[in-house]
C-alpha cells in the first residue's frame, strides 16, 4: 500500500559561515513508506526495493550506532562503489528503474535501517 512521503535535507552552517539550506525533493505519492531493518552478511548484499504497487525513489541508509565495520554502496557486485561513513545516514535517490541496491561490508552489521520514501 502506498503512501506520499516529501523528503527534505537540512543544512545548518555555523562558525565562519552561518546559515540554513533546505533541499526538498519532489512528493512521492507512490511510496513504500517502508523501513526495513537488515544484517548485512560480510560480502556483496543485494537489497531489493519494496513492490507491492509502491515505486520507491530513495532509501536513506542508517547504520548502526557506534558501527566500525566498513560499507560500500553498490550497484552491483565487483562495483568498485563508495564507501559510506560508518554511523551517519547516507540518502540515496534513484531512478524508478532501479530495482535492487548493494551494499558490501567488511562484516557482518547487524541492525542498518533503511527508510525508503
Amino acid at each position: 500500500m502506498a503512501a506520499t512521503a516529501t523528503r527534505v535535507s537540512t543544512i545548518t552552517y555555523s562558525g565562519d559561515v552561518v546559515g540554513t539550506q533546505t533541499l526538498s525533493a519532489a512528493s512521492n505519492a507512490a511510496s513504500p513508506a517502508h523501513v526495513q531493518v537488515v544484517t548485512l552478511a560480510s560480502g556483496f548484499n543485494q537489497i531489493d526495493k519494496p513492490t507491492g504497487g509502491t515505486t520507491p525513489v530513495s532509501v536513506t541508509i542508517v547504520p548502526p550506532t557506534g558501527n566500525t565495520t566498513s560499507i560500500t554502496l553498490k550497484g552491483v557486485t565487483g562495483d568498485t562503489g563508495i564507501r559510506i561513513h560508518n554511523t551517519d545516514p547516507t540518502t540515496v535517490a534513484f531512478d524508478s528503474s532501479v530495482s535492487s541496491i548493494g551494499l558490501t561490508a567488511a562484516s557482518t552489521v547487524t541492525g542498518v535501517r533503511l527508510f525508503w520514501t
